[in-house]
């Protein structure tokens, strides 16, 4: 048995307007709409992953998504230009990588991150 691909599903009133804010801060293409569900993506592959988590490192709560980015410094500007509630501010953590904490319109934390080269 083999797992195939792992989706994170967000309770959304207006799905439409969540995928907004995906698509303006992540460059998340739309894949499928059916109304009720919008399924946003990337054409890169990605390994398949599920972090079990007692603390989100350095005191911080659990984020309900992490999201592994190229370039982080760009997303932070990014979400600050669009005025995103940052919950954690940029830092250079310890185990080698950098990352902030901004809300969605739903009030899901993600952990946005580069690992430092």
């Amino acid at each position: 048995m083999t797992v195939l691909r792992i989706v994170a599903n967000i309770a959304a009133e207006a799905p439409s307007e969540v995928q907004t804010f995906y698509t303006d801060l992540f460059g998340l293409e739309c894949l499928m709409d059916l109304g009720w569900i919008i399924t946003l993506g990337s054409e890169k592959r990605a390994t398949a992953q599920v972090s079990l988590m007692s603390d989100g490192g350095s005191g911080t709560p659990v984020p309900d998504l992490s999201i592994e980015v190229d370039d982080v410094d760009t997303v932070y500007d990014r979400a600050t230009a669009m005025g995103c509630e940052i919950t954690y501010t940029m830092t250079d953590e310890p185990w080698g990588v950098r990352r902030f904490f901004v809300a969605d319109p739903t009030g899901k934390v993600l952990n946005v991150l580069s690992h430092k080269r």
